[in-house]
């Protein structure tokens, strides 16, 4: 099977030797996407659910890029700073997969990159 790299410029650039996604085969990989607003350029920092939305609109539009889209989500691994956020973080994560929710895990790490609250990634039927 052949990889595809996925670059679109609606999602942060990598920030070290990686792509934004990797599409092989039938399957989409994301890697974790920080919350980065793209209308600003700036790392939301100080509300979980305002950067939940905006890791998630970042693996969409890295989805969307190949022709994909959340609801072809099937699994999503969250990495959260303080699981006291998780209800919060779980209200907005709902909306993006109000249907058939996929498989996910949920862990609080002591530090993300850039010292982000959240960081979320997700694998995807293309």
């Amino acid at each position: 099977m052949t990889k595809e790299i996925i670059s679109t410029d609606k999602a942060p650039p990598a920030i070290g030797p990686y792509s934004q996604g990797i599409k092989v085969g039938n399957l989409i990989y994301t890697s974790g996407q920080l919350p980065i607003d793209m209308k600003s350029g700036q790392l939301v920092t100080n509300d979980i659910k305002k950067a939940t939305k905006a890791s998630l609109d970042n693996v969409q539009a890295i989805l969307e890029e190949v022709g994909s889209s959340m609801e072809k989500v099937i699994k999503t691994v969250v990495f959260i700073k303080d699981l006291e956020d998780f209800v919060a973080m779980n209200e907005v994560y709902e909306s993006y997969f109000s249907k058939k929710a996929p498989a996910r895990s949920c862990v609080q790490v002591a530090k993300l990159p850039k010292d982000a609250i959240v960081e979320i990634e997700v694998i995807a039927q293309a």
